[in-house]
Parts: C-alpha cells; sequence; structure tokens
C-alpha cells in the first residue's frame, strides 16, 4: 500500500516541500533573492549610480587641485590632493550606499508595492541583511572605481588595502543601516531629501574630509570626534597613506559600534512594521 502523500507536498503539486529551501531558521532562498533585487536594481542603472558617483568623486579632486594648486604644502606628510583623495573616495561610499537603502524602501512606500516585500515569509533580519548587502555592494563597487582611478592618475597605492576595504564595508553597513532607519521613517521624497540634506550630508562634509582635524579650535575638534563619519574617514585615510589624526584601532570599535546600533535599531523598524504595515 503506498505511503500517504505528507500535507505540504499535497498543497504543493510541484512536489517541492515548501520549507526545504529554509535551512534552520534562516529563509536563504528569500534573503538570496531580496538581496539579488537589490544589487540589481542598482546594475541595470550603472551609469547613475556608479559611474556618477566616479565621475563627481573625480571632480571634487579636480577642482581643489586648481582652485588651491600644487603649491599647497602637505598635510600629514603627503601632498594635499593625496590627503584628499581618501575622505573623497569614502565620502562617496557612504552617500551612495544611503542612497540604496533609503531609496528603494521610499519609492516602494510611494508606489504602494512594499507589500512585496513584506508578504513573503521573510524576518524582519531577513529583509535588513536583504538591503545591507545591495549598500554594501553599490560601496564596494564605488571604492573600487574610485580606487583604481587613484592609482592609475595619482599613483596612490593603498599601504593597508584590506584595512581600506574594512572600513569601506563597515561605512556601509553603517550608511546603509541609517538609510533603512531613514526611508522607513520618511512617507514622502521631501522628507527624504530633508534628511539626506540636513543630517547625512553634514556627517559627510564636517568629518574631516576636506581638512585635518587637528587644525580646528578644540570645541569644534571634539564635536569631530563624536561624529561617527570623521572615524570612517579617517580610518581610510590611515589604510590608503599610512597616517590619521586618530588610532585606527579606535576607529574600527566606534564604527563596528555605531554600525551595530543603526542596525539594530533598523532591524526593530522592520521587525515591528513601523510606518510599513499601516
Amino acid at each position: 500500500m503506498a505511503q500517504d502523500t505528507p500535507r505540504h507536498m499535497a498543497q504543493n503539486p510541484g512536489g517541492v516541500a515548501l520549507g526545504q529551501r529554509r535551512f534552520g531558521r534562516v529563509n536563504w532562498l528569500g534573503l538570496q533573492t531580496l538581496a539579488r533585487r537589490e544589487i540589481t536594481r542598482f546594475l541595470v542603472v550603472w551609469t547613475q549610480t556608479l559611474l556618477a558617483p566616479m565621475v563627481t568623486a573625480a571632480l571634487f579632486l579636480m577642482i581643489f587641485n586648481i582652485a588651491i594648486g600644487p603649491g599647497r604644502g602637505a598635510v600629514m606628510g603627503v601632498p594635499f590632493i593625496v590627503f584628499l583623495a581618501p575622505g573623497i573616495m569614502m565620502m562617496t561610499v557612504i552617500q551612495n550606499a544611503f542612497a540604496n537603502t533609503s531609496s528603494s524602501i521610499v519609492i516602494t512606500k510611494v508606489q504602494g508595492n512594499i507589500v512585496d516585500t513584506l508578504m513573503p515569509p521573510l524576518s524582519g533580519f531577513e529583509i535588513l541583511l536583504g538591503y545591507l548587502a545591495g549598500a554594501v555592494a553599490r560601496g564596494v563597487l564605488v571604492a573600487l572605481g574610485i580606487g583604481t582611478g587613484l592609482m592609475l592618475v595619482l599613483g596612490v597605492v593603498p599601504e593597508h588595502p584590506l584595512l581600506v576595504l574594512l572600513f569601506v564595508v563597515l561605512g556601509a553597513l553603517f550608511l546603509g543601516g541609517l538609510g533603512i532607519v531613514a526611508g522607513v521613517f520618511a512617507e514622502k521624497f521631501d522628507q527624504m531629501a530633508a534628511i539626506t540634506n540636513f543630517i547625512v550630508t553634514p556627517l559627510a562634509f564636517l568629518s574631516g574630509t576636506f581638512y585635518s582635524v587637528d587644525a580646528l579650535p578644540p570645541v569644534l575638534r571634539l564635536l569631530s570626534h563624536l561624529n561617527p563619519v570623521f572615524y570612517l574617514i579617517d580610518g581610510v585615510r590611515f589604510g590608503v597613506i599610512g597616517t590619521s589624526d586618530s588610532s585606527p584601532v579606535l576607529g574600527l570599535v566606534i564604527c563596528s559600534l555605531s554600525s551595530l546600533a543603526i542596525c539594530l535599531l533598523a532591524w526593530l523598524m522592520l521587525r515591528s512594521g513601523y510606518r510599513l504595515k499601516s
């Protein structure tokens, strides 16, 4: 006598168990699908999401080099343009990581298809990882493009390339997580623009990107050291030129804790469905 067909097989005519791609507590198939969607989303418009940031970074370097001139004295023992390059690279990375997650969520909320992300059997943690995968992939690709340009044009070869990669990933995680928080909180594009203009841009520009914070007055120097983005830029600068304003070990600790904290907040918002399910 033939064995009875299991209930989950009877409900699935294709003969594949509904949960067979779920190993342990993680829905790997769903997570992989969401991550692929987020990566494909920016790759199909690579001229806007990858090429344009690289061109903008090159223009920043060219304009500062023309405006200040080669006669500008050395900063941290290197020419000013070499000092400036790592900060420009990291600033571009974090801006694009933030844009990737925030725009993805806001667009789906405005268009009303956020349900396509919420309805599949994905936990808040799996959704978080899927969005962060896109942010990290975009940030790393932008960093690789700008870094290649720096080596070819300026002859700048990173002294600690693995450390540079680590800070780039931490920066993409931190701003990618912040982008998720901002995207969940914002209901309209103008709210998202306000968060970008009044929070993200000041964090990036007032973090030692264009100057050494040691040249600032004590109060401003203290405020700069309270900015997590400062340690991201300073860490990348150490990885590229070998010198920095602060200890890279301290930077790693602060950046890791900041990324963990913002990702935890993003997970709580995704898990509860705050401003997503109502």
